[in-house]
């Protein structure tokens, strides 16, 4: 006897903004809520982040600067939450950040490697956001004590703990040496 395949739950934005999140990372893939729990080591490098772009983005009023709970509907439906994000001012609707989700990709994305995530499915991720206009990708490896800089899915460098993390020309005057995040 065939098994009917279970048609996939449709969930509206409504639906997954009043989600409980209880310390876990949730984004959307394939019709199927993702949900990791990232750990305080994760959180405290996604912070320092947040804390050393807003330093910058603040003071040159060049847009926001987002956390991991918030949300991009990519142009396959996926919603997707990077670790850190930036949205200049002028890719923001009215100049603003929505309330809800960003029908855009960031302009900035900053994954950090989980206990449980392979670096072969986190530039998966990131090779996504690329294509549907994210012009800058940091992929944070505290395991290496590494940042691998992405602009297109091959063109990559990996930086070591003694080199500089710049923003380059989409966080204009961002500048940090990778090793300080790891502190």
């Amino acid at each position: 006897m065939a098994i009917a395949p279970v048609a996939k739950k449709i969930w509206t934005d409504e639906e997954l903004m009043r989600l409980k999140h209880d310390g876990y990372k949730v984004e959307l893939l394939d019709g199927e809520l993702k949900m990791s729990p990232t750990g305080m080591e994760h959180e405290l490098i996604g912070a320092k982040l947040i804390y050393l772009l807003m330093s910058v983005v603040d003071r040159h009023k060049l847009g926001g600067v987002y956390g991991s709970s918030a949300g991009y509907r990519m142009p396959n439906g996926e919603l997707r939450s990077p670790d850190v994000s930036f949205v200049s001012t002028k890719r923001l609707p009215g100049g603003k950040s929505p309330k809800g989700f960003g029908y855009f990709a960031p302009d900035l994305v900053v994954e950090i490697l989980s206990p449980d995530d392979t670096v072969k499915e986190t530039e998966k991720k990131i090779a996504e956001y690329l294509a549907a206009g994210t012009r800058l990708a940091w992929l944070v490896n505290p395991k290496t004590k590494t940042v691998t800089v992405y602009r297109a899915p091959n063109n990559k460098r990996r930086l070591a703990a003694a080199e500089e993390l710049s923003g380059e020309d989409v966080v204009p005057g961002f500048v940090c040496r990778v090793g300080e995040l790891f502190k």
